[in-house]
C-alpha cells in the first residue's frame, strides 16, 4: 500500500489503492461489493444492495444544504481483466498493482481499472468528508458495466430517489458527456467435425501481438490494428495458394475490446514450407507499413510445431476464414450533427475454438437506434451466408442529448469558473449506463465526467495525475452550485 501517497488530492488516491487490492471482475463482483458495504458500515452511513448486486450508500446534507435537489453519483465497481500474455496474474484472487510512471499512474502488467475506480475513490472520498459542502448525496455503484450493463439493467425503480444523476466514468478532462451510443452483440457459431491431420506436413504456430488494443467505442476511430483481422488474412491467403488446413485459432478475448493478440496452428504440405515462410515474411511487412503510425509495435510470428493430432473440416474452415475476412471492422459512419463523433461501428472482438464449434463475438454501436440494428443485421447477414447460426445480444439504448439540461449548465459554468477554459460538450461513442437509467428514470437530469484515461481495457491503461485532482475540485464545486429543490 502507499504506492500512491504524495500525490493530489490525496483523499482519492487512498480510495483508489484501496481499491485496487480488492479483486473485481465483471460478473464476479462479490469480494467489492462486500468491500463497499463494510465501508459503509464503518463510516456510519446508510447502505443497501439490491438483488443484482447494485449498491447504493447514502449521506445526509451538510447543515444548512437541506434543501438543494438531491444527487446521485454513480459508477461501476467491475474492470475489464486484460494482462500481458507474459504476465502472471490470477484478475480473480491478485490485486492490482499501481505504479507511478511520469505524470501517469498505471498498472504493472495488467488493466489498472481506473476506469471505473476512479470514480468510485471519488465517491467513497465524498462519502466520508467532512469539509466539503453538499445537498443530499446518493452514491450508486453499479455491477457488470464491462461485459452486460447488467446492473443497469437490473436496477429497479425507486432504489434511489435524486433526480439529478452525475455519472463519473467518463476519460477525458475538459470533456462533458450529454448522450451516448447504445450497443448489441452479434455472435456467430461455426459447428465442425474434427478430420486427422496430414500425416506428413509442415505444422506452424503464427502469432500476432504487441497491438496497442483499447476500447472498441472511444478507440475505434484511431486506426488500431485488429489482431483477428491480420491473422484471418494470412490464414486467408495462405489457404488459397497452399492448401491450408487449420487446427486452432484464438484471438481477442472482450467484446468490448479491440482485439490486440491472436494466434492460430495450421498444416501445410511440406512442399510448400518455404512458400509459406516467404509468404509470411510479405504479409508482415505490408502489414508493418498499413499500420506504421498507429502501431509501431505490431510483431508477427511463425514457428514450426508439432503436427497436431485434428484439424477442422475444410467447408467449415473455408466458411470461418471467409467470413472472418468480409466481417467489417472499424467505423461505419461518422454523425452528421456532431463533428468528429462515430455515429456507428462494429468490433470484430473475438474468435474462440471450442470443443466443437467456433464462437465468433463481435459488438456494434450506434447514437442511432436504426443504425445500430442496421450494421447488427450486416454483420448477422455475413454469418448467416457463411453456414454459421448468428444471434443477436437484447443490447442496451443510447442516451439522446439535451443540450438544455440544467446539470450540463452548472458543470459547464464550473469548469470555466475553476479553470479558465470553456469545457468541451458533446456525445460519446461509447455505452453507458445513463440510457438505461433514463429508461427506468424518466426526465432525469444527468451528466458524465472524469479525468484523463487512455489506453483503456488494455495493459496500457492509464490515468493522468494532475486531471484527476481537476475532476475532484469539480465535482466538489458542482455538488456546492446544486439548486435548491
Amino acid at each position: 500500500m502507499n504506492k500512491l501517497s504524495g500525490l493530489h488530492p490525496q483523499e482519492v488516491w487512498t480510495q483508489f489503492e484501496a481499491i485496487c487490492q480488492v479483486p473485481r471482475p465483471s460478473k464476479k463482483e462479490e469480494k467489492i461489493i462486500e468491500f463497499l458495504l463494510k465501508f459503509a458500515e464503518e463510516n456510519g452511513l446508510e447502505a443497501k444492495k439490491d438483488e443484482i448486486g447494485n449498491v447504493l450508500i447514502s449521506k445526509p446534507a451538510t447543515p444548512g444544504k437541506e434543501n438543494l435537489k438531491s444527487v446521485v453519483l454513480q459508477s461501476h465497481i467491475d474492470m475489464v481483466c486484460e494482462k500481458n500474455s507474459d504476465k502472471k496474474h490470477d484478475f480473480d484472487n491478485d490485486p492490482i498493482t499501481p505504479v507511478i510512471d511520469g505524470d501517469w499512474v498505471k498498472a504493472d502488467g495488467t488493466t489498472l481499472g481506473a476506469d471505473d475506480g476512479i470514480g468510485m475513490a471519488a465517491q467513497m472520498a465524498l462519502l466520508i468528508a467532512n469539509d466539503i459542502e453538499h445537498g443530499p448525496i446518493e452514491c450508486l455503484f453499479t455491477v457488470d458495466e464491462e461485459t452486460g450493463l447488467s446492473g443497469a439493467f437490473g436496477l429497479k425503480e425507486g432504489f434511489f430517489n435524486s433526480s439529478i444523476l452525475l455519472n463519473l466514468d467518463s476519460e477525458d478532462d475538459g470533456e462533458l458527456f450529454i448522450g451516448c451510443a447504445g450497443g448489441v452483440d452479434t455472435l456467430a457459431k461455426f459447428p465442425y467435425q474434427k478430420e486427422a491431420a496430414p500425416d506428413k506436413g509442415f505444422a506452424f504456430k503464427v502469432s500476432v501481438s504487441g497491438l496497442r488494443g483499447g476500447h472498441s467505442g472511444d478507440d475505434i476511430n484511431k486506426g488500431l490494428g485488429n489482431a483477428n483481422k491480420i491473422l484471418n488474412r494470412f490464414l486467408w491467403e495462405t489457404s488459397r495458394k497452399y492448401d491450408l488446413r487449420l487446427a486452432s485459432f484464438d484471438g481477442g478475448n472482450l467484446r468490448n475490446a479491440i482485439a490486440r493478440e491472436a494466434h492460430a496452428i495450421a498444416v501445410v504440405p511440406n512442399a510448400y514450407k518455404e512458400q509459406v515462410r516467404v509468404a509470411f515474411n510479405l504479409l508482415f511487412h505490408d502489414v508493418q507499413m498499413e499500420l506504421k503510425v498507429t502501431e509501431p509495435g505490431l510483431r508477427m510470428k511463425l514457428e514450426s510445431v508439432d503436427v497436431p493430432a485434428f484439424v477442422m473440416d475444410n467447408n467449415t474452415q473455408n466458411n470461418l476464414l471467409n467470413a472472418l475476412y468480409a466481417c467489417p471492422h472499424g467505423v461505419i459512419e461518422m454523425s452528421r450533427d456532431i463533428e468528429g463523433l462515430v455515429e456507428t461501428s462494429t468490433n470484430l472482438a473475438s474468435v474462440k475454438m471450442q470443443d466443437d464449434h467456433v464462437l465468433v463475438t463481435t459488438s456494434q454501436r450506434s447514437s442511432v437506434e436504426s443504425s445500430k440494428e442496421d450494421i447488427a443485421n450486416m454483420v448477422d447477414a455475413v454469418f448467416t451466408l457463411a453456414g454459421a447460426e448468428a444471434f443477436h445480444t437484447d443490447g442496451y439504448p443510447g442516451w439522446a442529448p439535451n443540450t438544455d439540461s440544467e446539470i450540463l449548465k452548472i458543470t459547464k459554468e464550473s469548469y470555466e469558473r475553476l479553470f479558465g477554459n470553456e469545457p468541451v460538450v458533446r456525445a460519446i461513442h461509447a455505452g453507458l449506463e445513463c440510457g438505461l437509467f433514463l429508461e427506468k428514470y424518466p426526465g432525469m437530469d444527468m451528466i458524465s465526467f472524469g479525468p484523463t484515461i487512455r489506453g483503456a481495457h488494455s495493459p496500457d491503461e492509464r490515468i493522468d495525475i494532475e486531471t484527476v485532482d481537476k475532476f475532484w475540485k469539480h465535482l466538489i464545486d458542482v455538488l456546492k452550485n446544486i439548486p435548491e429543490a
